[in-house]
């Protein structure tokens, strides 16, 4: 199979939720047998390069993104491994910044499959590893042949039973607990919090951001049931001097060890303190083992860090940010980004969302805020749709304008906009990437026509 096939193929075999009843993850296909007999089938490349593991509600990616950025400005060959991808499927898997060819992605997959219908056949797998074990598995194996020095894993979702809790991190790291997947994690903090302080290993060294009161008491004792080393970083480093700005956030940071640096981080929104917290406590748990991350390595790599769909800046007259965000930890982020950088500039709103997340608690937060909100609905079977929405929007917003396909509702937006406005794309990762996909042809055509146009004369 191609590149093309083989996508097609793995999106055929479905997600991690296997089964939708309401025990949650006891419900669900979930767990670790048979990625773990893949893996060892493949002769144990989960293990075969040293890593950093990274679960938490929010915040994750961004702080995978910004350590591999880190490790690369220190000359280390560094993979990555993040979901879900924005476009290609292919970003998932990454070294040094670039995603896994194509052709490699495929012949992985071909020779992943061989093995994989082998152990069926022997009966030594229950049943076909789903989407994305199949994907874990073939990044560690890039990872391996690669000879990657350090490789960045973002848990998939919670942790305890995640694909990637199969590797033996040097640093577990935790971001920031919230509510989200509830059906699957259990519907109390605590709950969230054990799925995932799972991935802290015993003897192992973990980084956590976990502040709220119940989750970081959950991770306290899930570390000290390990007899694993505990940094709390939201306890033991502080922050000042904050430069907030449309595409970037700067400030000094200070730990209770005399540690002392000033950062700026390539990526925008006050939320991304945390996890540059996180991501300093890491590194200098790295350096303590013997990997050579100096500061200006730090500093660097958190300067040069990119992470798509995320507060994205796209466009500048009108500004136009694409922006991820589909639980209501990430919406109150982005309120305070709004507040604080926006509040002063007109915002139309593009918002299209998935059906099973908690979509009336998130437009809640956000709609109210705008002064225009075009209701659109992305290109994905669980998107929930726009007579859904509209009927929740009405009672947060009167200024409600309905179009279905995502792309026309930016242009619709940007016919409207002024120089001085701003359209803020969000309610959805896939929306995201579906629109900065669209973005990217729409900016090219328009391009070519003013080239054309300046060509004649016009």
């Amino acid at each position: 199979m191609n590149y093309a096939e083989v996508t097609r193929y793995l999106i055929s075999l479905g997600n991690e939720i296997r089964a939708a009843g309401a025990q949650g993850v006891q419900a669900a296909k979930m767990g670790l047998a048979n990625i773990r007999i893949l893996l060892e089938d493949l002769g144990g490349p989960q293990n075969a390069c040293p890593s950093v593991l990274i679960a938490g509600t929010n915040g994750k990616g961004s702080a995978a993104a910004m350590l591999a950025s880190v490790l690369q400005s220190a000359g280390m060959k560094t993979g990555l491994y993040t979901s879900p991808h924005l476009v290609e499927i292919s970003e998932r898997i990454q070294v040094n910044g670039r995603p896994i060819p194509a052709d490699d992605f495929a012949a992985l997959f071909n020779m992943l499959r061989e093995r994989i219908e082998t152990l069926l056949a022997q009966d030594k797998l229950q049943f076909h590893p789903t989407y994305f074990e199949c994907l874990t598995a073939m990044g560690m194996e890039y990872f391996r042949r690669q000879q990657c020095e350090m490789v960045v894993l973002e848990v998939g979702m919670g942790g305890r039973l995640d694909a990637t809790n199969t590797v033996t991190p040097h640093v577990a790291i935790i971001t920031q607990i919230d509510f989200d997947h509830e059906r699957y994690l259990g519907t109390t903090i605590e709950a969230i919090a054990a799925e995932k302080a799972g991935i802290i290993k015993p003897g192992g060294v973990a980084v956590s951001m976990a502040s709220q009161p119940a989750a970081a008491a959950v991770v306290r004792e899930t570390a000290a049931g390990q007899g694993a080393r505990l940094v709390e970083a939201w306890k033991q480093y502080s922050v000042s001097q904050v430069e907030s700005r449309l595409d970037s956030i700067a400030f000094q940071v200070r730990s209770d060890h005399g540690f002392q640096l000033p950062v700026r981080v390539g990526l925008a929104g006050r939320h991304q303190i945390e996890n540059v917290m996180a991501v300093i406590a890491a590194r200098n748990e790295l350096e303590k083992m013997g990997f050579p991350i100096s500061q200006d390595s730090l500093q660097k790599g958190l300067s040069k860090v990119r992470w798509p769909g995320r507060l994205e800046l796209i466009h500048k007259k009108p500004l136009v940010f694409l922006d991820g965000t589909h639980n209501p930890a990430g919406a109150r982020a982005l309120v305070r980004f709004w507040e604080e950088t926006l509040r002063s500039r007109r915002v139309l709103l593009i918002f299209g969302a998935m059906r099973d997340k908690a979509v009336e608690e998130v437009m809640e937060l956000l709609l109210p805020r705008a002064d225009l909100v075009i209701l659109t609905r992305p290109d994905q079977e669980r998107a929930a749709s726009v007579d859904a929405i509209r009927e929740i929007s009405q009672d947060f917003n009167p200024n409600i304008i309905v179009e279905s396909a995502p792309s026309r509702a930016v242009d619709l937006a940007m016919e409207m906009a002024k120089d001085d406005d701003v359209i803020l794309i969000t309610g959805s990762l896939f929306l995201a990437g579906e629109l900065r996909k669209y973005w990217t042809g729409r900016t090219a055509m328009l391009s070519g026509e003013s080239a054309t146009a300046a060509a004649a004369g016009l």
